[in-house]
């Protein structure tokens, strides 16, 4: 594994052809998220035609990067029924495709006999990946970067196989 690893936005910036998310969690603990996810549980919703009061820094990245021809594919793998904090994203899931973003959701149960990284991940051009590290209650706790032509081979296959399994977000339904 890579010792350094660079933030977010500069690995996307330096990205040219695309970039893909795996997320295999129920539940994620992020600081950052805090206030948005206790007002969603409150019953607050974003509206999508309000666009200044949810997009961010991470909107534009994104936006940027499908600008500069980057391919941005997320897929979702999430136990049923879902989770608070998975009905939180699927929610705000519009705000990803707002920014150029394709996402797709695979329910666990239909995963069962594919093999996938121990951790969330990034894959850049098929040639980096970047490991989200999360605790046991879903608290971020490190990312960690390997460039391995066998770990990337292996992380993009099983990405790719979840995709093709996935659900396009426009037919997903909790």
């Amino acid at each position: 594994m890579l010792q350094k690893v660079p933030p977010f936005a500069e690995l996307l910036a330096d990205c040219q052809r695309s970039a893909v998310h795996l997320e295999m969690r129920d539940v994620y603990g992020v600081a950052e998220e805090d206030a948005d996810f206790a007002a969603w549980k409150a019953g607050y919703r974003h509206d999508p035609l309000d666009r200044t009061s949810w997009w961010n820094d991470f909107h534009s990245l994104i936006s940027s990067a499908v600008a500069r021809g980057v391919e941005v594919r997320r897929a979702r793998v999430v136990s049923e029924p879902v989770s608070d904090y998975i009905r939180y994203e699927h929610s705000c899931t519009f705000q990803n495709i707002a920014a150029g973003e394709m996402v797709r959701w695979l329910p666990r149960r239909l995963a069962s006999d594919l093999l996938m990284p121990g951790n969330d991940l990034w894959i850049f051009d098929d040639q980096l990946i970047r490991f989200g590290l999360f605790s046991g209650d879903g608290a971020f706790v490190s990312h960690a970067m390997e460039d391995t032509p066998d770990a990337v081979k292996r992380c993009a296959a099983a990405f790719e196989t979840v995709w093709e399994r996935a659900i396009p977000h426009d037919d997903f339904r909790i």
